[in-house]
């Protein structure tokens, strides 16, 4: 049976090359699937608001959202690592805040580690987490719960000041414990530096090959959407949407046409039942 990773085992696989794999999961069928593909890491990600919960951002995401979608991905994916997002405010607002919403997500929600967004601003609550037993991964570059105050889902790292704050910030996040950094939508060869500066393994979307892990939204893998949108930073492997909508759209046209239920679907009068449950005899 397999065995989920830890943190030491994550860093060890930086320290020996080894890639790191992490897919979102929001659901029990999901995270099944994803187990059964064997990636490492599983992420119940808060951009369930945008795949799942049809949100135009994760903002609205609620910590009682995380821990119910939490819950299902664990009795899907009972033998793989599973990181848990602390979502919009929930680790910003203060110290006994956040360790009451990540102990909610460890206990409740069955995580073994959290992620915070963020860089040296949320520091401490990192620390704090770290500190009470809580495994984190911090999460820097574009931060989706911030995205109003960026202006948008744009590339981070094109100034010089704000390459160096990227690395700033991940150093702080290593410093106050956490075990891994999420990279998002960062210049590859900004990317490539943090990651070689750092202890711990950094995990990349859309911030190139040079990060010693990848994690992809399981919905944009398998283009699991209506309509679905290409992105310059995901590979998809299918097409699931198309696949899903002609299928759907068969079963709709046979209950029209009266195709379905054909005979093979249906029950006849068996000898042995009493003619009662079929309304015809008596009881």
């Amino acid at each position: 049976m397999k065995q989920a990773l830890t943190v030491t085992k994550l860093q060890r696989m930086k320290k020996e090359g080894v890639p790191i794999t992490m897919l979102t999961a929001y659901d029990y069928p999901s995270a099944k699937l994803a187990e059964e593909a064997g990636v490492d890491t599983i992420l119940v990600g808060d951009s369930l608001g945008n795949v799942v919960l049809g949100y135009d951002t994760t903002v609205p995401v609620t910590l009682e959202d995380m821990i119910y979608h939490a819950r299902s991905v664990a009795r899907g994916a009972a033998n793989t690592f599973r990181i848990v997002d602390m979502p919009f405010m929930t680790a910003r607002v203060s110290r006994e805040l956040t360790l009451q919403g990540a102990a909610r997500l460890m206990q409740e929600g069955h995580a073994h580690s959290v992620k915070i967004e963020g860089g040296a601003e949320v520091a401490e609550q990192v620390k704090a987490c770290v500190d009470a037993g809580i495994p984190v991964i911090g999460h820097i570059g574009l931060t989706p719960q911030s995205v109003h105050q960026m202006g948008g889902y744009k590339i981070q790292g094109k100034l010089e000041a704000e390459a160096a704050r990227l690395l700033d910030d991940a150093l702080a996040l290593q410093q106050a414990g956490a075990y891994a950094v999420v990279l998002e939508l960062v210049l590859g060869p900004l990317a490539d530096d943090i990651s070689s500066k750092l202890d711990i393994p950094t995990i990349g979307i859309g911030a190139g090959a040079g990060c010693d892990g990848q994690v992809l939204v399981y919905h944009d893998v398998i283009q699991y959407a209506s309509p679905y949108t290409p992105k310059k930073f995901v590979k998809t492997y299918a097409d699931v949407g198309s696949q899903i909508r002609e299928a759907l759209g068969g079963y709709v046209e046979d209950v029209k046409a009266r195709r379905f239920p054909a005979e093979e679907h249906t029950f006849g009068i068996a000898a042995a039942q009493p003619a009662a449950v079929y309304g015809g005899g008596s009881k």
